[in-house]
């Protein structure tokens, strides 16, 4: 019903820039939340942006860095990360609260992920 795709992600150096977006397509009546999470090598899945009314909530260890931004005419996020560390190397994921329909309740989506590795 609602797809999330996700792209931007590759190898980049400490200190480096790199920016992920993602489109949301299918039957969507309303988006609630978007942003991004992400999962790092044996660790759990984790928080790092999410989006709702205009109002941007970062993780701690991202705040100053990441810069998360959403076109809801477009249906997409954006998430642009600088200043990386190798610790910020994890899958990150899409994830959106979508509304298909105006009698159903929203649901969440998760995108397929994309792999972001910092290192030298």
């Amino acid at each position: 019903q609602v797809q999330l795709v996700e792209s931007g992600g590759g190898l980049v150096q400490p200190g480096g820039s790199l920016r992920l977006s993602c489109a949301a397509s299918g039957t969507i009546f309303s988006i609630y939340n978007m942003g991004w999470y992400r999962q790092p090598p044996g660790k759990q899945r984790e928080l790092v942006a999410i989006i709702n009314d205009g109002v941007t909530h970062y993780a701690d260890s991202v705040k100053g860095r990441f810069t998360a931004s959403r076109d809801n005419a477009k249906n997409t996020v954006d998430l642009r990360m600088d200043s990386l560390k190798p610790e910020d190397t994890a899958v990150y994921y899409c994830y959106a609260v979508v509304k298909t329909d105006y009698m159903r309740g929203p649901s969440a989506y998760w995108g397929q992920g994309t792999q972001v590795t910092v290192s030298s």
